[in-house]
């Protein structure tokens, strides 16, 4: 018989003994490199725990001085009106303002009359496509500080002579709403009326305007929001609105750090008056649907 091939097996070594935890953490701490480490973990966690104190105080700071300011942002000085009241009161008449014109010039501009239509859509056109800005300023300059009717003098506050340029793009916007809300209702209806006998006149307002509300509501709401989101502007004008009292109380905290949570309460007090308009806006829709 052939003998078979030796082989050698493999040795095993006895197990080194490792050390327990208690141990390494012993060794650690008896050397200097581990004690170094050991103490510059807890600067770390000291200068944490710091910073973290210094960002709550920072944060309860800025509520603090939010807070403070808050009421004069709101309201004003109580000399008249001002603050976020004198936007939304700016915005209410301006728009009151603009649809009692806008909706004259709109009924204007469908009229069969060359002398009522062609200026219409000519102070139409003027005013839809002049920057508000530009309407600002000139209106400020163009308009007296007060007149004198009888021997009585009737002042024109800054805020009034904002609320009259306003006004303006808004009854041209109006104006263009209302025509289409007019071309838009059909023939038929204006064939019925004349049927029936009904003057011009008498269609319009009976027959004609009440089926164009529901066609004029989403876009005049959309204007009005649009309207509300412009009157910061009056601020350049020196008018103490909202924005320019956010402005007077950024420059008498003198702190950089107030800058983005100021201008952002502001934008959260226009959002929180707008978004509910707009959702109000959904349901007039709803409500004024015609179904078929």
């Amino acid at each position: 018989m052939s003998e078979h091939p030796k082989f050698h097996l493999p040795v095993m070594l006895p197990v080194r003994p490792v050390a327990t935890s208690t141990a390494c953490l012993v060794a650690t701490l008896s050397s200097r490199w581990g004690l170094l480490a050991i103490l510059s973990g807890l600067a770390l966690c000291l200068g944490l725990e710091q910073a973290w104190a210094q960002q709550d105080m920072a944060a309860f700071s800025i509520w603090e001085a939010i807070v403070k300011w808050t009421p004069l942002i709101f309201w004003g000085t109580g000399q008249g009106l001002g603050g976020f009241v004198l936007n939304i009161w700016v915005s209410v008449l301006a728009m009151t303002i603009g649809t009692c014109l806008g909706l004259m010039l709109g009924i204007g501009q469908v009229s069969p009359h060359r002398v009522l239509r062609w200026p219409s859509w000519a102070v139409t056109q003027l005013f839809r496509n002049s920057p508000w800005l530009v309407l600002l300023f000139y209106f400020m300059m163009l308009l007296p500080y007060e007149i004198r009717i009888l021997g009585f003098s009737v002042p024109f506050s800054g805020w009034f002579k904002a609320t009259v340029a306003l006004s303006l793009p808004v009854m041209a916007n109006i104006s263009e709403i209302v025509r289409g809300a007019i071309l838009s209702i059909p023939t038929g209806q204006w064939e019925s009326a004349e049927s029936l006998a009904l003057t011009r006149r008498q269609t319009m307002w009976r027959i004609i305007l009440p089926q164009c509300v529901k066609r004029m509501i989403p876009p005049w709401m959309n204007w009005y929001c649009i309207l509300v989101m412009s009157t910061p502007l009056i601020s350049i004008l020196g008018v103490q609105d909202a924005m320019t009292l956010t402005q007077d109380a950024l420059a008498a905290e003198g702190r950089m750090e107030l800058l983005i949570p100021f201008y952002l309460w502001l934008m959260l007090w226009f959002f929180a008056y707008t978004y509910p308009i707009a959702r109000w806006t959904r349901r007039l829709e709803s409500r004024f649907a015609v179904k078929l």
